[in-house]
Formats: C-alpha cells, structure tokens, sequence
C-alpha cells in the first residue's frame, strides 16, 4: 500500500508539472514517486478478454506493478506475458508473484521506461496510466507495434484518438484499441 504523503506528493508534483508545460521523464521520477495502484483482478480478466488474448498472443502490459497481468495472460490463456516496470522493488514482486503462480516459463520483467522500451514483438499491450503518460505514449503505440496489436487502456484514453470499443468491468471503464 502506497502511504498517503507519497500519494499527495506525487500527485502535487503532477499539477506542478503540469501547470508549467513540463512533462517529467522516468530519470527525474525516483521509484517512490511513481503511483502503483493495481488492477483489481475481475478488470485484469475482463482487459484480457476484450483483447481477446490466445495462446499465440504475446502480452506487455505497461507499467506493470505486481505482474498481475502478464502472469494472468499466461495463466488463462498460455500466452507469453512481457512486464515493463521502472520500479526495481515492483519488478522483484513481479517475479516472486511469477514463481508463486508457475508461471515464471512463460513470463519476464523487465525493468525499464516503457517510453524506451521495445515493444514490437507485442501483440496485445495493456496499460493503466495517467492520461497524460497514455497521450505522450500514444505515438510510439501506433508507429511501433505491428497492425492488428490489440491495446486495452485501463480508464484513460490514448489522447485524442477515439477507442474502437469501449466496455465497463465492475464499475471500470476498459478501452480498445487495435492498430491499423
């Protein structure tokens, strides 16, 4: 659980940054200042479903925290499941969660800024970002992932490019988009 000041601090920072026009990149966030709020398990199902993940399918999810999704990618579908996480700490948990599950053959974590990360083998991207992280995001989604990648956007839309389909799981809204 992230502690209350961590989350006013983080959130301060963001309106401070975002009144001046500054965009903060990964080298000037430290690993305690970037927001971990998971994915309750019934939206990982249901993000996972409207991507209509397979077998064939490999998964990187953004950001991904605890590794929740990758490891549920693997565990329901037998898709290969890619974490990008910057958080060191989160990466570690990622992997024990992995080796917990039996998963860890068909998962990896990565720690690394998904603005750098190389995401061309993805077939299916899920993300749950802050609108302004998915709006800077969005041209390297669409100029690197292969056509017919699917993206699932837990809550926030990817600027002003309008989703293909859009559901709600328990109250969260889940968006898709699949690249031209």
């Amino acid at each position: 659980m992230t502690p209350a000041w961590m989350v006013c601090r983080f959130v301060v920072a963001m309106l401070f940054a975002s009144a001046a026009g500054a965009q903060p990149n990964a080298a000037q966030m430290n690993e305690a200042e970037v927001m971990y709020l998971p994915t309750p398990h019934v939206v990982v199902e249901a993000m996972l479903r409207l991507a209509d993940v397979s077998g064939t399918d490999v998964v990187y999810d953004l950001g991904s925290g605890d590794g929740r999704i990758p490891i549920a990618a693997a565990r329901a579908y037998g898709a290969r499941g890619v974490g990008i996480e910057l958080d060191g700490r989160m990466i570690e948990r990622a992997r024990r969660n992995a080796r917990a599950a039996g998963m860890e053959r068909l998962v990896e974590f990565r720690q690394e800024d998904l603005f750098r990360a190389n995401l061309r083998e993805a077939t299916v991207v899920t993300l749950f970002l802050f609108p302004d992280m998915n709006r800077r995001l969005t041209p390297k989604l669409f100029s690197e992932l292969r056509s017919g990648t699917r993206i699932v956007s837990h809550r926030f839309g990817l600027g002003d490019r309008p989703a293909d389909r859009t559901i709600e799981a328990d109250g969260h809204p889940l968006l898709l988009w699949t690249v031209p």
